[in-house]
């Protein structure tokens, strides 16, 4: 594969996500060793010509020899069009550089409640609401549709329902929850609310991975709702240090809990 030379990266260094693949760009020779840097890191006349806040929402790729700059997914096909050549015409095609800027800017507006970190100052990303809306629904949706493809596992154990049990459920906790976090923290709402729906999300995922591995090996129902509950601890502790993150205190991880043990009690 064929190296960019003579550029530099400007990555999110408050982004693990941002660290990582940056990461993989220089160690793997899609750059230069010395071909990545943290914006934050920048000082005030390095990179004229980068526009800071548009770098802070696309990934900027800025060529040293002309100070030529890029932004967001127009930066990535650079670096793997030179890697890989015959991409090029794939990235040049205009429906797949829609489809992809969208998916990039999915992506990139919600990083921040994907994989969290503390918040170092300076400039931070846009919020875009519906880039956000958009990110609440889709984790709901597959939440819903894994966890009914789990509970049926845990019968007798938990009575079996149908999906519609499994998206009042989730639904209403993310209504709840969102009431409450709107009446003690307005101003942090939408970080929550996202932070959330990442949470049920990653513990409904490994709940399919839980279910692929026993179908395999055969897992009783018992052994399936004793998983279920670890899970379920695993996915408390997530949320408490995700809302440590955000400086929101213990309370809303009580809510939440609260929440689903009330539920649970209904269901039994």
């Amino acid at each position: 594969m064929k190296t960019l030379n003579n550029h530099l990266i400007l990555f999110d260094a408050e982004c693990p996500m941002c660290r990582a693949y940056t990461r993989a760009f220089t160690y793997s020779g899609l750059l230069d060793k010395d071909g990545r840097a943290a914006y934050q890191d920048l000082l005030p006349g390095d990179c004229p010509l980068v526009d800071r806040q548009r770098a802070v929402n696309e990934i900027a790729l800025v060529n040293k020899e002309t100070g030529e700059v890029t932004y967001g997914i127009s930066s990535l096909f650079k670096v793997a069009g030179t890697a890989l050549p015959f991409l090029q015409p794939l990235f040049a095609f205009r429906p797949f550089l829609w489809l992809a800027e969208r998916a990039y800017a999915f992506v990139s507006y919600n990083r921040r409640v994907i994989v969290p970190a503390a918040a170092r100052g300076g400039i931070q990303p846009d919020f875009i609401p519906t880039y956000r809306l958009a990110y609440l629904a889709l984790a709901l949706i597959l939440t819903v549709v894994l966890l009914n493809a789990y509970t049926p596992l845990m019968s007798p154990l938990l009575p079996a329902a149908g999906a519609w049990r499994e998206l009042f459920i989730c639904s209403s906790q993310f209504l709840f929850q969102a009431l409450v976090v709107l009446i003690f923290a307005p101003g942090r709402a939408w970080d929550y609310l996202g932070n959330m729906a990442t949470v049920s999300l990653a513990g409904a995922l490994l709940l399919w991975l839980v279910r692929a591995a026993g179908q395999m090996a055969g897992f009783s129902a018992t052994t399936y709702t004793l998983v279920f509950i670890l899970i379920a601890g695993l996915m408390f502790l997530e949320h408490l240090r995700r809302c440590k993150l955000l400086g929101l205190g213990l309370l809303l991880s009580v809510t939440w809990a609260a929440f689903r043990l009330a539920v649970l009690y209904f269901i039994l």
